[in-house]
């Protein structure tokens, strides 16, 4: 190149089609004897989808200067995505249901951000769950009958055939957590424990019960903690989720609690992949941790805090460590699909835009 030099360029479709794999780019180049080479970057649009990878071209025209020998190039855009997960979907959320004398229940309608329990309950009546994991604190304020039928009920409870209950702390502010075992009835297991286990599809299940003191305890030892290790010994699943209310690890308001390390170190022995929680009125997702919190990738379980059933939403004082995901705008339920040896997730919101979505092996 003795002189100065310029050609006009403009990217066109393959496989790849504007602008839903990649955005549209045009505008020319200029090249002298310093410069004879040039770049031209588009940029891709991604997507959660399992496809081939898909190309498009670049061609250029109108040169000034000199000749084009080759005028058309071509761009790959690489398939990153895993193959969907096939299987069952189940969803889950906890912190559910405004007490009926709340001056925000609006006749179980609620206020733009309290006591959304019925748009939350709207998501399980379209969804056609497998199952649906209530993960504590279902009815406020305290769990009695006469409030699940009230409040509960006309929301939630239009899934109740197919809901898989765990209780919270505000279920036990009724002498036994009656109202809650009333209420559910033989889903909610035998009222001296209110712990169980099931299977959805090829996934093993396990609700506990983390009120440890209205239950013999949670620790070491305890008669919940040798059921829990008894259980997993006689389940062959291959994957594994359990469930209960208060977080093993979390940044919200209420913090992270060593009470249930027992829980988690009876999960990490036998293998289990997931752990589902409410308590903190907000959504955060883990990286795999060990039962002391740190990242454990090979063993380590993936916990979701899921407490958007509808009552409020709080705040994040301090983020721990492995905190992957965190919102505290959006109320809504997790969707879980449990595949033969996978799963996939995903926030759908019921009030407000958050979402989060993912993918992973099981054990």
């Amino acid at each position: 190149l003795k002189g100065n030099a310029s050609v006009s360029f403009a990217t066109a479709n393959g496989t790849a089609v504007a602008p839903g794999d990649y955005t549209a780019a045009t505008g020319s180049l200029s090249f002298d004897r310093r410069n004879k080479t040039r770049t031209v970057s588009v940029r891709v649009v991604g997507d959660t989808v399992d496809e081939l990878d898909e190309t498009f071209q670049l061609q250029l025209s109108g040169p000034s200067g000199a000749t084009i020998a080759d005028g058309t190039g071509v761009g790959t855009i690489l398939d990153d995505d895993d193959a969907p997960v096939i299987g069952p979907k189940i969803a889950a959320a906890g912190d559910i249901a405004c007490d009926p004398a709340s001056g925000s229940y609006n006749g179980g309608q609620g206020t733009a951000t309290e006591c959304k329990q019925r748009a939350t309950s709207d998501l399980l009546v379209a969804g056609d769950y497998a199952a649906v994991l209530t993960l504590g604190d279902n009815q406020y304020e305290d769990g009695a009958y006469d409030k699940y039928t009230a409040s509960y009920g006309p929301s939630w409870g239009r899934v109740k055939s197919v809901t898989k209950p765990a209780p919270g702390n505000h279920e036990y502010q009724t002498s036994g957590a009656a109202g809650y075992f009333q209420y559910f009835g033989a889903a909610a297991g035998d009222p001296s424990r209110g712990y169980y286990s099931f299977d959805v599809g090829s996934w093993h299940l396990i609700a506990l019960n983390s009120n440890c003191a209205s239950v013999g305890g949670c620790g070491a030892g305890s008669a919940q903690e040798q059921w829990l290790r008894a259980d997993l010994a006689a389940s062959s699943a291959t994957c594994t989720l359990a469930y209960w209310h208060h977080p093993r690890f979390s940044s919200g308001e209420h913090g992270s609690d060593s009470t249930y390390t027992a829980f988690w170190q009876a999960l990490s022995d036998a293998n289990a992949d997931l752990v589902l929680v409410g308590h903190d009125h907000d959504y955060e997702r883990f990286a795999p941790q060990s039962p002391s919190g740190g990242l454990d990738l090979t063993r380590g379980l993936r916990q979701f805090v899921v407490g958007t059933g509808g009552k409020n939403l709080r705040t994040f004082p301090t983020v721990r460590a492995n905190s992957e995901a965190r919102d505290v705008t959006s109320h809504g339920v997790l969707e879980l699909t449990l595949g033969a040896s996978g799963y996939s997730w995903r926030f759908v919101p019921a009030v407000g835009s958050f979402t989060d979505t993912g993918s992973a092996s099981c054990h």
